[in-house]
Protein backbone atom coordinates (compact mmCIF):
# COMPACT_ATOMS: atom_id res chain seq x y z
CA UNK A 1 0.00 0.00 0.00
CA UNK A 2 0.97 3.20 -0.80
CA UNK A 3 0.91 6.69 1.51
CA UNK A 4 0.13 9.72 0.01
CA UNK A 5 -0.03 13.16 1.94
CA UNK A 6 -2.68 15.80 0.93
CA UNK A 7 -2.40 19.67 1.29
CA UNK A 8 -5.09 21.49 0.04
CA UNK A 9 -2.93 24.94 -0.09
CA UNK A 10 -5.26 28.63 -0.48
CA UNK A 11 -7.89 29.91 -2.20
CA UNK A 12 -8.79 27.55 -5.77
CA UNK A 13 -6.49 24.49 -4.26
CA UNK A 14 -9.38 24.17 -1.95
CA UNK A 15 -11.21 23.19 -5.12
CA UNK A 16 -8.46 21.76 -7.66
CA UNK A 17 -6.85 19.33 -5.44
CA UNK A 18 -10.23 17.45 -4.39
CA UNK A 19 -11.05 16.56 -7.98
CA UNK A 20 -7.06 15.46 -8.55
CA UNK A 21 -7.67 12.90 -5.31
CA UNK A 22 -10.91 12.24 -7.05
CA UNK A 23 -9.05 11.20 -10.30
CA UNK A 24 -6.28 9.55 -8.77
CA UNK A 25 -8.10 7.84 -6.71
CA UNK A 26 -10.36 6.39 -9.45
CA UNK A 27 -7.24 5.41 -11.83
CA UNK A 28 -5.94 3.50 -8.36
CA UNK A 29 -9.04 1.36 -8.31
CA UNK A 30 -9.19 0.87 -11.54
CA UNK A 31 -5.48 -0.59 -11.42
CA UNK A 32 -6.12 -2.50 -8.19
CA UNK A 33 -3.89 -0.27 -6.31
CA UNK A 34 -4.06 0.44 -2.42
CA UNK A 35 -3.88 4.46 -1.38
CA UNK A 36 -4.09 5.37 2.35
CA UNK A 37 -4.56 9.15 1.69
CA UNK A 38 -4.03 11.73 4.37
CA UNK A 39 -4.52 15.14 4.63
CA UNK A 40 -3.09 17.46 6.01
CA UNK A 41 -3.08 21.52 6.66
CA UNK A 42 -0.92 24.10 4.89
CA UNK A 43 -0.85 27.58 4.19
CA UNK A 44 -3.83 29.57 5.87
CA UNK A 45 -5.62 26.17 7.38
CA UNK A 46 -2.01 25.42 8.52
CA UNK A 47 -1.74 29.04 10.70
CA UNK A 48 -5.68 28.14 11.57
CA UNK A 49 -5.05 25.06 13.00
CA UNK A 50 -1.29 25.35 14.14
CA UNK A 51 -0.48 28.58 14.24
CA UNK A 52 2.21 28.79 10.84
CA UNK A 53 1.84 27.69 7.54
CA UNK A 54 4.18 24.97 7.41
CA UNK A 55 3.33 23.50 11.24
CA UNK A 56 5.59 20.31 12.07
CA UNK A 57 2.31 18.58 12.16
CA UNK A 58 2.25 18.47 9.04
CA UNK A 59 6.25 17.88 7.95
CA UNK A 60 6.26 14.95 10.41
CA UNK A 61 3.68 13.40 9.18
CA UNK A 62 5.04 14.19 4.84
CA UNK A 63 7.82 12.32 6.38
CA UNK A 64 6.28 9.03 6.89
CA UNK A 65 4.53 9.30 3.39
CA UNK A 66 5.21 8.35 -0.33
CA UNK A 67 4.75 11.27 -1.90
CA UNK A 68 2.34 14.02 -1.82
CA UNK A 69 -0.33 16.57 -3.16
CA UNK A 70 0.34 20.63 -2.17
CA UNK A 71 -2.32 22.86 -3.81
CA UNK A 72 -1.47 25.90 -4.50
CA UNK A 73 0.20 28.65 -1.57
CA UNK A 74 -1.69 32.43 -1.51
CA UNK A 75 1.69 33.83 -0.18
CA UNK A 76 1.20 37.35 -1.78
CA UNK A 77 -1.88 37.84 0.82
CA UNK A 78 -0.08 36.67 3.41
CA UNK A 79 0.95 39.40 6.29
CA UNK A 80 4.53 40.63 5.74
CA UNK A 81 7.61 40.53 8.08
CA UNK A 82 5.64 37.67 10.66
CA UNK A 83 7.90 34.77 10.20
CA UNK A 84 4.82 32.44 11.03
CA UNK A 85 3.41 33.69 7.54
CA UNK A 86 5.78 31.78 5.18
CA UNK A 87 5.66 30.20 1.76
CA UNK A 88 6.24 27.03 3.13
CA UNK A 89 10.00 25.83 1.87
CA UNK A 90 8.79 22.32 1.36
CA UNK A 91 10.90 21.89 -1.68
CA UNK A 92 13.97 22.64 0.29
CA UNK A 93 12.92 20.83 3.58
CA UNK A 94 12.43 17.49 1.57
CA UNK A 95 15.27 17.76 -0.64
CA UNK A 96 13.45 18.01 -3.86
CA UNK A 97 15.70 18.88 -6.15
CA UNK A 98 14.40 18.67 -9.49
CA UNK A 99 11.50 20.43 -10.74
CA UNK A 100 9.52 18.30 -14.00
CA UNK A 101 7.37 20.20 -15.74
CA UNK A 102 5.52 18.60 -19.03
CA UNK A 103 4.48 20.86 -21.78
CA UNK A 104 1.88 19.78 -23.81
CA UNK A 105 -0.45 20.77 -26.69
CA UNK A 106 -3.84 18.85 -28.18
CA UNK A 107 -5.30 19.28 -31.10
CA UNK A 108 -8.78 20.67 -30.04
CA UNK A 109 -7.12 23.07 -28.17
CA UNK A 110 -5.86 26.87 -28.09
CA UNK A 111 -2.00 26.59 -28.80
CA UNK A 112 1.26 28.41 -30.70
CA UNK A 113 2.37 25.21 -31.87
CA UNK A 114 0.83 21.41 -32.54
CA UNK A 115 2.51 18.67 -32.04
CA UNK A 116 4.46 19.58 -28.97
CA UNK A 117 5.21 16.83 -26.21
CA UNK A 118 8.14 18.23 -23.80
CA UNK A 119 9.54 17.52 -20.25
CA UNK A 120 11.24 19.95 -18.74
CA UNK A 121 13.73 19.26 -15.64
CA UNK A 122 15.07 22.38 -14.18
CA UNK A 123 17.38 21.79 -11.52
CA UNK A 124 15.60 24.05 -8.08
CA UNK A 125 18.67 23.51 -5.46
CA UNK A 126 21.48 25.51 -7.08
CA UNK A 127 22.15 28.08 -9.65
CA UNK A 128 21.37 31.95 -8.89
CA UNK A 129 18.74 31.08 -6.93
CA UNK A 130 20.73 28.71 -4.05
CA UNK A 131 20.14 31.31 -1.19
CA UNK A 132 17.04 29.65 -0.70
CA UNK A 133 18.68 26.11 -0.09
CA UNK A 134 22.23 27.25 1.97
CA UNK A 135 22.10 27.36 6.00
CA UNK A 136 23.89 30.55 6.28
CA UNK A 137 24.08 33.55 4.30
CA UNK A 138 22.86 34.53 1.14
CA UNK A 139 23.98 34.49 -2.61
CA UNK A 140 23.46 38.41 -2.86
CA UNK A 141 25.39 41.05 -1.75
CA UNK A 142 26.19 44.66 -2.29
CA UNK A 143 29.08 46.07 -0.81
CA UNK A 144 28.58 49.61 -1.26
CA UNK A 145 24.88 51.18 -2.87
CA UNK A 146 26.65 51.47 -6.58
CA UNK A 147 27.74 47.77 -6.89
CA UNK A 148 25.88 44.18 -6.54
CA UNK A 149 27.05 40.98 -6.88
CA UNK A 150 25.46 37.54 -6.83
CA UNK A 151 26.78 34.09 -6.92
CA UNK A 152 25.85 30.77 -8.86
CA UNK A 153 25.96 27.44 -7.66
CA UNK A 154 26.50 24.21 -9.45
CA UNK A 155 27.85 20.96 -7.88
CA UNK A 156 28.57 17.51 -9.31
CA UNK A 157 25.86 16.00 -7.00
CA UNK A 158 23.26 18.67 -7.90
CA UNK A 159 24.03 18.14 -11.95
CA UNK A 160 24.37 14.78 -12.27
CA UNK A 161 21.30 14.03 -9.96
CA UNK A 162 18.64 15.82 -11.91
CA UNK A 163 20.35 14.07 -15.42
CA UNK A 164 19.80 11.45 -14.02
CA UNK A 165 16.41 11.76 -13.53
CA UNK A 166 15.83 13.50 -16.83
CA UNK A 167 17.44 10.40 -17.95
CA UNK A 168 15.19 8.05 -16.32
CA UNK A 169 12.20 9.71 -17.71
CA UNK A 170 13.69 9.61 -21.32
CA UNK A 171 13.95 5.81 -21.16
CA UNK A 172 10.02 5.69 -20.23
CA UNK A 173 9.15 7.61 -24.02
CA UNK A 174 9.27 6.85 -26.81
CA UNK A 175 11.99 9.08 -28.60
CA UNK A 176 14.43 8.68 -25.94
CA UNK A 177 16.36 11.84 -26.50
CA UNK A 178 17.50 14.41 -23.45
CA UNK A 179 18.61 17.85 -24.68
CA UNK A 180 21.12 19.52 -21.81
CA UNK A 181 21.32 23.12 -22.40
CA UNK A 182 23.83 25.62 -20.97
CA UNK A 183 25.98 27.97 -21.74
CA UNK A 184 29.16 26.31 -21.75
CA UNK A 185 31.60 28.22 -24.23
CA UNK A 186 30.89 31.71 -21.59
CA UNK A 187 30.66 29.88 -18.35
CA UNK A 188 33.30 27.49 -18.55
CA UNK A 189 33.29 26.10 -15.34
CA UNK A 190 29.74 26.25 -13.71
CA UNK A 191 27.87 25.45 -16.91
CA UNK A 192 31.25 23.76 -17.60
CA UNK A 193 30.31 21.00 -14.67
CA UNK A 194 26.64 20.81 -15.88
CA UNK A 195 27.43 19.57 -19.02
CA UNK A 196 29.99 17.06 -17.86
CA UNK A 197 28.00 15.67 -15.56
CA UNK A 198 25.14 15.20 -17.96
CA UNK A 199 27.53 13.65 -20.80
CA UNK A 200 28.88 11.13 -17.49
CA UNK A 201 25.12 10.03 -16.76
CA UNK A 202 24.60 9.44 -20.47
CA UNK A 203 26.87 6.82 -20.83
CA UNK A 204 24.79 5.00 -18.02
CA UNK A 205 21.63 5.07 -20.41
CA UNK A 206 22.82 3.98 -23.78
CA UNK A 207 19.32 3.49 -25.03
CA UNK A 208 19.04 7.00 -25.03
CA UNK A 209 20.33 10.24 -26.66
CA UNK A 210 22.06 13.30 -25.64
CA UNK A 211 22.36 16.33 -27.31
CA UNK A 212 23.55 19.79 -26.14
CA UNK A 213 22.36 23.31 -26.63
CA UNK A 214 22.88 26.91 -25.47
CA UNK A 215 20.65 27.79 -23.69
CA UNK A 216 20.37 31.79 -26.13
CA UNK A 217 19.93 29.30 -29.44
CA UNK A 218 17.35 26.82 -27.51
CA UNK A 219 15.52 29.65 -26.77
CA UNK A 220 14.87 30.68 -30.19
CA UNK A 221 14.62 26.94 -31.41
CA UNK A 222 12.29 26.28 -28.90
CA UNK A 223 10.17 28.83 -30.00
CA UNK A 224 10.29 27.76 -33.71
CA UNK A 225 10.19 24.54 -33.52
CA UNK A 226 9.35 23.12 -30.36
CA UNK A 227 8.42 19.83 -31.70
CA UNK A 228 12.20 18.64 -32.36
CA UNK A 229 12.34 18.41 -28.16
CA UNK A 230 11.85 15.19 -26.16
CA UNK A 231 13.44 16.13 -22.90
CA UNK A 232 14.94 19.04 -21.56
CA UNK A 233 17.11 19.42 -18.51
CA UNK A 234 18.98 22.80 -17.14
CA UNK A 235 19.97 24.64 -14.60
CA UNK A 236 18.08 26.62 -11.60
CA UNK A 237 17.80 29.83 -14.11
CA UNK A 238 17.43 29.27 -17.15
CA UNK A 239 15.04 26.86 -16.42
CA UNK A 240 13.07 28.85 -14.28
CA UNK A 241 12.76 31.23 -18.05
CA UNK A 242 12.46 28.28 -20.38
CA UNK A 243 9.85 26.28 -18.86
CA UNK A 244 7.37 29.35 -18.48
CA UNK A 245 8.37 29.91 -22.46
CA UNK A 246 7.24 26.26 -22.87
CA UNK A 247 3.86 26.50 -21.22
CA UNK A 248 3.34 29.60 -23.36
CA UNK A 249 3.72 27.45 -26.53
CA UNK A 250 1.08 25.52 -25.60
CA UNK A 251 -1.69 27.95 -23.85
CA UNK A 252 -0.03 29.21 -20.77
CA UNK A 253 0.26 28.03 -16.57
CA UNK A 254 -3.28 26.78 -16.51
CA UNK A 255 -2.33 24.05 -19.23
CA UNK A 256 1.06 23.50 -16.37
CA UNK A 257 1.62 20.52 -14.40
CA UNK A 258 4.17 19.96 -12.05
CA UNK A 259 6.14 17.37 -10.23
CA UNK A 260 8.66 18.11 -7.53
CA UNK A 261 11.17 15.21 -7.37
CA UNK A 262 13.68 14.19 -4.54
CA UNK A 263 15.43 10.97 -3.58
CA UNK A 264 12.79 9.78 -1.82
CA UNK A 265 9.99 11.88 -1.98
CA UNK A 266 8.05 13.74 -5.02
CA UNK A 267 5.46 16.29 -4.71
CA UNK A 268 2.73 17.07 -7.17
CA UNK A 269 2.27 20.88 -7.55
CA UNK A 270 0.99 22.62 -10.10
CA UNK A 271 3.19 26.00 -11.71
CA UNK A 272 -0.41 28.30 -11.27
CA UNK A 273 -1.25 30.42 -8.20
CA UNK A 274 -3.79 30.28 -6.09
CA UNK A 275 -5.97 32.69 -7.82
CA UNK A 276 -7.86 34.42 -5.16
CA UNK A 277 -9.95 36.22 -7.53
CA UNK A 278 -11.78 33.40 -9.00
CA UNK A 279 -11.87 31.08 -5.55
CA UNK A 280 -14.88 29.95 -4.62
CA UNK A 281 -16.81 30.06 -7.99
CA UNK A 282 -16.13 26.42 -8.97
CA UNK A 283 -14.82 27.83 -12.36
CA UNK A 284 -10.96 27.07 -12.06
CA UNK A 285 -9.30 24.89 -14.32
CA UNK A 286 -8.47 21.37 -12.56
CA UNK A 287 -6.12 20.46 -15.58
CA UNK A 288 -2.74 21.25 -14.31
CA UNK A 289 -3.16 20.08 -10.65
CA UNK A 290 -4.79 16.79 -12.20
CA UNK A 291 -1.44 16.18 -14.49
CA UNK A 292 0.67 16.87 -11.46
CA UNK A 293 -1.40 14.42 -9.77
CA UNK A 294 -0.83 11.79 -12.73
CA UNK A 295 3.14 12.78 -12.55
CA UNK A 296 3.15 11.55 -9.07
CA UNK A 297 1.49 8.03 -10.08
CA UNK A 298 4.03 7.86 -12.68
CA UNK A 299 6.84 8.75 -10.34
CA UNK A 300 5.67 6.29 -7.62
CA UNK A 301 5.66 3.49 -10.41
CA UNK A 302 9.38 3.98 -11.67
CA UNK A 303 10.56 5.31 -7.87
CA UNK A 304 9.20 2.54 -5.85
CA UNK A 305 8.86 -0.69 -8.16
CA UNK A 306 5.11 -0.25 -8.60
CA UNK A 307 3.10 -1.13 -11.94
CA UNK A 308 0.06 -0.55 -10.74
CA UNK A 309 0.73 2.79 -10.05
CA UNK A 310 2.49 3.04 -13.74
CA UNK A 311 -0.55 1.79 -14.74
CA UNK A 312 -3.06 4.11 -12.81
CA UNK A 313 -0.73 7.25 -14.48
CA UNK A 314 -1.33 5.95 -17.96
CA UNK A 315 -5.21 5.57 -17.61
CA UNK A 316 -5.44 8.89 -16.12
CA UNK A 317 -3.17 10.45 -18.92
CA UNK A 318 -5.80 8.46 -21.60
CA UNK A 319 -8.65 9.65 -19.26
CA UNK A 320 -7.48 12.98 -19.61
CA UNK A 321 -7.28 12.68 -23.88
CA UNK A 322 -10.40 11.75 -24.06
CA UNK A 323 -12.22 14.36 -22.24
CA UNK A 324 -10.27 16.78 -24.08
CA UNK A 325 -10.69 15.46 -27.11
CA UNK A 326 -14.36 15.10 -26.28
CA UNK A 327 -14.51 18.70 -25.43
CA UNK A 328 -17.52 18.29 -23.63
CA UNK A 329 -16.72 18.74 -20.05
CA UNK A 330 -13.93 21.59 -20.40
CA UNK A 331 -14.09 24.60 -18.15
CA UNK A 332 -14.49 27.84 -19.56
CA UNK A 333 -10.85 29.02 -20.01
CA UNK A 334 -10.37 26.46 -22.70
CA UNK A 335 -13.77 27.07 -24.31
CA UNK A 336 -15.67 24.95 -22.61
CA UNK A 337 -18.84 25.90 -19.91
CA UNK A 338 -18.08 23.03 -17.09
CA UNK A 339 -17.31 23.75 -13.66
CA UNK A 340 -14.66 22.70 -11.80
CA UNK A 341 -15.86 19.78 -10.12
CA UNK A 342 -17.67 18.54 -13.56
CA UNK A 343 -14.68 18.08 -15.51
CA UNK A 344 -13.16 16.16 -12.24
CA UNK A 345 -16.53 13.85 -12.57
CA UNK A 346 -16.01 13.64 -16.13
CA UNK A 347 -12.08 12.41 -16.18
CA UNK A 348 -13.26 9.96 -12.95
CA UNK A 349 -16.05 8.60 -15.39
CA UNK A 350 -13.26 8.77 -18.44
CA UNK A 351 -10.59 6.76 -16.57
CA UNK A 352 -12.94 3.68 -15.77
CA UNK A 353 -13.98 3.76 -19.17
CA UNK A 354 -10.13 3.70 -20.44
CA UNK A 355 -9.77 0.83 -18.11
CA UNK A 356 -12.58 -1.22 -20.00
CA UNK A 357 -10.35 -1.21 -22.89
CA UNK A 358 -6.88 -0.67 -22.15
Amino acid sequence: MLKIGVMLGDDIGLEVVPETVKVMQAAAEAAALSIEWQELPLGVLGHKLHGHTMPKYTVDALAKTDGFISGPIGHNAYPRNDPTWIMPPLRKHFDLFASVKPVRSYPNLPSLHNDVDIVFLREVTEGMQSSGTVVAGDGEFRPNDEISIGSRVVTRKGANRVAREAFEIARTRARKKVTSVHKEPVYRLVCGMFAEECRKVAREYPDCTLEEVLVDGFAMKLVMKPQQYDVVVTTNQFGDILTDEGAGLVGGLGLAPGLCVGERYAMAQATHGSAPDIAGRNVANPYAMIMSGQMLMAWLGRARGEPKASRAALLMDRAMERVIAEARALTRDVGGTASTSEMGDALARAVKEVARIA
